[in-house]
């Protein structure tokens, strides 16, 4: 039979038949996957497309035009089912058509290339068609690089403002989260929503020390009096001039021995009876006595150190020589199980420290006391063992802290008016077997605890997980704020956030919920050997964040092939809900225990009465492996890869990230979003994805494009009463200033790497600019790592 096209040359020819091959393989791909889909209960889509595909393949490459028809119509028919799934959300569908598109593009340019038995299709139908599928490819890429809101406010009513609580006059930053209601709210306008696209790179400080996993370098320094006070992960101490980033001094306190050294932040103590801030005047007229004003910080090692303000000189009237040691009262041995990383917390003459512990290691880890010492002796003054309450200070001789109980790794907040700091507790020990758990553990898990700031005793407590065996830990600082009630008046309000997405908003003279809680019905059914709670508290009067339930329609990728075996994956998967119970089978947890939200904290805007929020979307798996299979197959006694030993349990666990071959995240988009929150009506007024894929991308490769899919973030935000958040804490190399009103980014400074830390702003004593400073110590993501304190200002 004789055919009447005209041959194309050999390389179209050959372009056509590798074309072919690559269809006939994604074909291939989809039947077989998609059959095993199918057995799992799954979509039908994906075996009778990739059928269709295979065939069309196969007919491409002995360049039958019937190949060609077949494919454009499974095309036309993918994209029928991707509306009729997900409807016209761009990233699910991205996923689903972008591949498809993209050969079928190819497919329409060779059409000449076709043997065809009569006459061939004018040239003309193969431009236009490629032509058509090139504007809409052309198309979906300009969308990709727009951003798009997650939620925005459906009738926004104007802000009500609040009342701000333990406010402090000035433009300095004394406290980790600024002031001790832990708002990270500055009361400053030199940086306006007008002028901030002006901010430069006014200076950078290189401490020296680059950080190696797992070590992190994330401090939010504090500012005080024209000086601004940080910390390595090594816990070394450095001090550097406001305004030019000159180190004044540095002490090291030679801390060693730990699991994952960081210092998210140091304290500040004034023993001056006001506390005024001292000007350079006053400097000069009257030099302050030795360690009158103090750096106090924890070591990654279990120490207390003080050291003058002035010259990073260790406070010899302090504990030994400047140092007080943690250990005593401590159960064990405890190198590398107990090493304190957040910022101490400094009132009325005391320091308050909790610790973090080392997960999942065993049973019998170092307690989870809460203590506070003198700011000026480093005397214990109390001691609350949540175990034991009745051991107020040092445990009797012989005797110790109650091991393995909930700890405090976040950072407290207080408020001095009503004498109650409020401190966030960790679940105990190990996180996903609690078997062996006290009824002192089960109580005051996963809480937040108000204890009287001069003896330390409980003056109530609030839990926001039962039971807690999935790390849902609270990690973050509580935000104190006066919010409107409805009447005129405010409302003395705790707003804790938690991994699980939950808001909760507690009137902090009592813990008792302003915003509506409920004890909801959870999944049942772990291992016989631990048990279930039958409920959880759910806040419902505020907004959940990235709490969806995920579904089979939900799992995405780059290609519809890595999207299958996201799905395939979720599939095999136990999944119940947030709280799918750990088990021998392989469950999925969303939020897992990376969030939600983290320890970054929250800031909120308290002019504005808008409480700013990130989050992090990541799903993660678990199993619980028999103690002697686990101890069979693996060594060492503590968390190896994605494994941990539990020892002294019944399991060991295995967990890992919810991610494609790929490395990304299973679900679709958004991986991280930043979000305001009405506080007067408590509801969302906007919420942004936050981040792009510039400097990361699948196998670790940048894929240098600017795109805003949103991506987890780590850190937190923090505002200003001109109407600007900073935040970093995204996988790309940006600090960015956004409208506190509507989400809108204003402008980002390139970063030399990640900032996985929450920013700070002072106004200089000495020459009246404000600056914003954020630590870049680099990402994970990233595999890039840095030691760059790097300031922000407008052009003088």
């Amino acid at each position: 039979m004789s055919h009447t096209s005209t041959e194309e040359p050999v390389a179209v020819r050959i372009a056509l038949a590798v074309l072919g091959v690559v269809i006939a393989f994604v074909g291939a791909c989809m039947l077989a996957g998609g059959t095993y889909l199918i057995t799992l209960g799954g979509s039908w889509y994906f075996a009778p497309a990739g059928l269709a595909t295979l065939v069309s393949g196969v007919l491409i490459i002995r360049r039958r035009p019937f190949g060609a028809m077949l494919y454009l119509a499974v095309l036309v028919v993918t994209a029928g089912w991707s509306l009729w799934e997900v409807g016209v959300s761009f990233w699910p569908l991205f996923s689903r058509l972008l591949l498809p598109a993209i050969l079928a593009f190819f497919v329409a340019l060779l059409l000449p290339a076709f043997r065809y038995i009569r006459q061939p299709p004018p040239r003309t139908v193969g431009w236009v068609l490629s032509l058509a599928l090139f504007a809409g490819l052309l198309g979906a890429l300009y969308s990709a690089y727009q951003p798009r809101p997650s939620a925005v406010a459906q009738a926004p009513t104007p802000p009500m403002a609040g009342r701000a609580v333990g406010a402090i006059a000035g433009s300095d930053w004394r406290y980790y989260g600024r002031t001790p209601s832990g708002t990270r709210f500055a009361p400053l306008d030199q940086i306006t929503p007008q002028n901030v696209a002006g901010l430069k790179v006014a200076w950078t400080y290189r401490t020296g020390q680059v950080p190696k996993p797992p070590e992190g370098f994330v401090v939010t320094p504090l500012h005080v009096d024209g000086v601004l006070y940080g910390c390595t992960q090594s816990n070394v101490l450095f001090a550097v001039d406001a305004d030019t980033g000159q180190e004044k001094w540095r002490f090291d306190p030679k801390a060693t021995g730990t699991y994952r050294p960081r210092c998210r932040g140091v304290g500040y103590y004034d023993a001056a009876p006001d506390g005024a801030p001292v000007t350079p005047a006053m400097a000069d007229a009257a030099p302050l006595a030795a360690c009158a004003r103090r750096i106090i910080s924890t070591t990654v090692d279990a120490r207390i150190v003080a050291v003058d303000a002035a010259t990073g000189t260790p406070c010899k009237d302090f504990g030994d020589q400047g140092f007080v040691s943690l250990n005593p009262g401590l159960s064990g041995n405890q190198t590398g199980f107990y090493f304190p990383t957040a910022a101490p917390t400094i009132v009325k003459g005391m320091i308050v420290v909790g610790g973090l512990v080392w997960d999942n290691a065993q049973v019998g880890e170092p307690s989870g006391v809460v203590r506070a010492f003198n700011a000026t002796t480093g005397a214990l003054v109390w001691a609350w063992d949540l175990g034991n309450p009745g051991i107020t200070g040092l445990p009797p001789v012989g005797e110790s802290y109650t091991p393995g109980t909930p700890n405090v790794w976040s950072t407290p907040a207080f408020d001095e008016a009503l004498g109650l700091v409020y401190v966030p507790t960790g679940n105990a020990t190990p996180d996903f077997w609690g078997g062996h758990r006290t009824k002192a553990d089960d109580t005051y898990s996963s809480s937040v605890v108000a204890l009287d700031i001069a003896t330390g005793r409980e003056r109530w407590h609030f839990q926001t997980t039962h039971h807690d065996i999935w790390d849902y830990d609270v990690p973050s600082q509580p935000a104190l704020y006066d919010v409107p009630d409805g009447k005129g008046g405010t409302l003395p309000a705790l707003i804790q956030t938690t991994k699980r997405g939950q808001i909760f908003m507690l009137d902090r003279r009592t813990g008792t919920p302003i915003a509506d809680v409920q004890e909801r019905p959870v999944p049942q059914g772990g291992v016989s050997d631990d048990w279930t709670a039958k409920t959880q508290p759910y806040s419902v009067g505020m907004p959940a964040i990235g709490t969806e339930p995920l579904s089979e329609q939900r799992m995405w990728g780059i290609t519809p092939l890595d999207q299958l075996i996201c799905r395939i994956e979720f599939r095999k998967l136990r999944y119940d809900g947030e709280f799918t119970p750990p088990s021998e089978r392989t469950g999925l947890h969303f939020p897992s225990w990376f969030g939600g939200m983290n320890w970054g904290s929250v800031s909120i805007a308290e002019n504005l009465g808008y409480l700013v929020v990130n989050d992090v979307r990541l799903g993660a798996t678990s199993r619980l492996i028999p103690r002697a299979e686990y101890d069979a197959s693996r060594s060492g006694d503590a968390s190896e890869g994605n494994s941990a030993p539990q020892k002294g349990t019944p399991w060991g666990v295995e967990q890992d990230q919810f991610v494609s071959p790929l490395g990304i995240p299973c679900q679709a988009p958004p991986y991280g979003t930043l979000t305001a929150i009405d506080l007067a009506t408590r509801k969302i007024a906007w919420q942004m994805p936050l981040g792009t894929v510039e400097d990361v991308g699948p196998f670790n490769i940048p894929t240098n494009m600017q795109i805003p899919i949103g991506m987890p973030t780590r850190g937190g935000p923090i505002s200003t009463s001109s109407g600007i958040i900073f935040m970093a804490g995204t996988q790309d190399f940006y600090l960015r200033a956004i409208d506190v009103r509507t989400g809108r980014e204003l402008w980002k400074g390139r970063l030399p790497v990640g900032a996985e830390t929450t920013p700070m702003t002072y106004v200089s004593p000495h020459t009246g600019r404000q600056y914003v400073v954020i630590t870049a110590g680099g990402t994970d993501a990233s595999k890039k790592y840095g030691d760059y304190v790097v300031a922000y200002a407008l052009p003088e």
